[in-house]
């Protein structure tokens, strides 16, 4: 059975690491602070990330509710230092997903075949190669640091420039680089890759900005293989009624390209692949609420969860304060 790992802070304040299978409570791990750490350690082994997680487990069982209800789960990987954790991501990655971006940009484009769906097109046609070939490159895009990841119950906030602050329910695979250079992967997690879609509409080259925004992962770490089909469900509640619900995909199967693809053309890059840094990918998704003319408001509720994961993952929309920027000469 797949193991989770799941980081959290004790009520003193200490963290530490718990981990669960399938079925059955949650329980600590002896002395782990953090997956990080414990990945290396796994390295520097040479054993798994899960047989090592094994050897640490107690018998003491760990209340996530009342963790994730106090505020004290963490992300499920983060990096002693921020600058060190990248977020990116893959859009455009799932069957079905070109519409609502088709729709976008359509009327712009006069009716002919936006960009968009040119794109797509190409992940269908060549975005799962065989054994050994090089796939479609599909659309890719950075996020940010580890500075603007965002644990499960902590509020993800819109900057107070944004036009829209919006909730992708989807996968992230989560990788660390090891001492040689090669990108090891730990497993995956629920995202909700956040972003601007009224900024993106309003001009596709609009793109990169829209998605430099806070992200959230988690609460767990999935370790293992993905599921070929994932299924789950995404909601906005707002004041405790739900404002908006609907079903989403992933995993290979609901996918026009394979993960192995959509890691080859992110790890391709020797600047993704610095020893001991860590990296977070967004697979894309089909689903938005936006696409069904929602709009998010500040202490709107986002919710996702999916079979593969034992925890929902829950985040609340807030906007930041405005900021008086300016460069000054030195």
């Amino acid at each position: 059975m797949p193991l989770r790992l799941i980081q959290y802070r004790l009520e003193a304040g200490d963290r530490t690491v718990a981990a669960m299978a399938d079925v059955g409570p949650a329980r600590r791990l002896a002395g782990v602070d953090s997956v990080y750490a414990l990945a290396l350690e796994a390295l520097a082994a040479g054993t798994s990330l899960s047989a090592l997680a094994e050897t640490r487990a107690t018998g003491e069982v760990v209340d996530l509710e009342a963790a994730e209800a106090e505020r004290r789960l963490l992300p499920p990987i983060d990096h002693p230092d921020p600058a060190h954790l990248k977020m990116t991501g893959t859009g455009l990655t799932h069957l079905g997903s070109a519409e609502g971006r088709d729709r976008m940009h359509k009327a712009a484009a006069a009716g002919a075949e936006t960009d968009s769906m040119r794109m797509f097109r190409m992940g269908l046609e060549g975005g799962r190669p065989g054994p050994g070939q090089v796939g479609a490159q599909p659309e890719w895009f950075y996020k940010g640091d580890g500075s603007t990841l965002t644990a499960a119950g902590r509020p993800l906030v819109s900057p107070a420039f944004a036009l829209d602050g919006g909730e992708e329910p989807e996968i992230a695979g989560i990788y660390v680089i090891d001492d040689s250079g090669a990108p090891r992967r730990l497993g995956f997690a629920l995202a909700n890759e956040f972003s601007d879609h009224v900024t993106e509409r309003g001009n596709y080259l609009w793109l990169a900005h829209s998605k430099l925004r806070a992200a959230s992962v988690g609460p767990e770490l999935r370790l293992g293989a993905l599921p070929d089909d994932v299924r789950g469900v995404s909601r906005i509640v707002r004041d405790g009624t739900t404002l908006w619900e609907k079903p989403f995909l992933s995993g290979e199967a609901n996918m026009s390209h394979s993960l192995a693809n959509l890691e080859h053309h992110h790890f391709k890059y020797g600047l993704f692949r610095q020893p001991r840094d860590v990296h977070v990918h967004f697979y894309g998704t089909a689903t938005l609420s936006f696409a069904d003319d929602v709009r998010a408001r500040a202490g709107d509720r986002f919710e996702i969860e999916a079979e593969p994961f034992r925890m929902t993952l829950r985040n609340t929309l807030a906007i930041a304060a405005p900021e008086n920027m300016r460069v000054k000469d030195l």
